[in-house]
C-alpha cells in the first residue's frame, strides 16, 4: 500500500493512482513488489529536525528515506519537503512537478537498492529517475 500524509505543510496535488501505479511498475522493472510505503510531506523544519535526529546532519534537504524492505519487498517512511523540492525546482530550472516526482522515485530507487553516495552511484542514480520519469511522462 502507497500512502500520502502530511505533517505541518499541504500536500502537493498528486495524482496518485497514476503515481501509485507508476511506482509499482519501477519498482517491478528492479524485480521488486511494493509493500508498505508512506510518502510523509513535511515542513522544512521538520526535515532538518529528522536529519538532525536520525542521521546527523546539520542541514536542510528535499528528501530522506527510511527503509524497511525485506528481500523483495520495499517498504519504508519517505520524508518529503515540498518547499525544498519548489527551491529545487527553480535552481535547477525545472517545473516543481517534474522536480516532485523525480524527488519521489528516488526514495522508491533507493528501496530498491540504488544509492548515491558515490559519483558513479549517484550517476547511475540520476539515470534511473530519468529513464523512470520518462516512464510516468507516457
Amino acid at each position: 500500500m502507497i500512502l500520502y500524509n502530511v505533517e505541518n505543510t499541504k500536500i502537493p496535488p498528486i495524482p496518485r493512482r497514476k503515481i501509485s501505479a507508476w511506482i509499482k511498475a519501477i519498482a517491478a522493472q528492479n524485480d521488486k513488489k511494493v509493500g508498505d510505503i508512506a510518502y510523509i510531506f513535511c515542513s522544512d523544519e521538520r526535515m532538518l529536525e529528522i536529519n538532525q535526529q536520525y542521521l546527523k546532519h546539520d542541514y536542510y534537504t528535499d528528501i530522506i528515506t527510511f527503509d524497511y524492505s525485506e528481500k523483495t519487498m520495499i517498504s519504508g517512511d519517505i520524508f518529503i519537503s515540498p518547499d525544498t523540492v519548489r527551491s529545487n525546482a527553480e535552481k535547477f530550472g525545472t517545473g516543481f512537478e517534474n522536480e516532485l516526482y523525480r524527488v519521489m522515485i528516488h526514495g522508491v530507487l533507493h528501496l530498491c537498492g540504488f544509492r548515491d553516495k558515490t559519483p558513479a552511484e549517484e550517476k547511475e542514480m540520476r539515470r534511473q529517475e530519468d529513464t523512470a520519469l520518462l516512464l510516468l511522462d507516457k
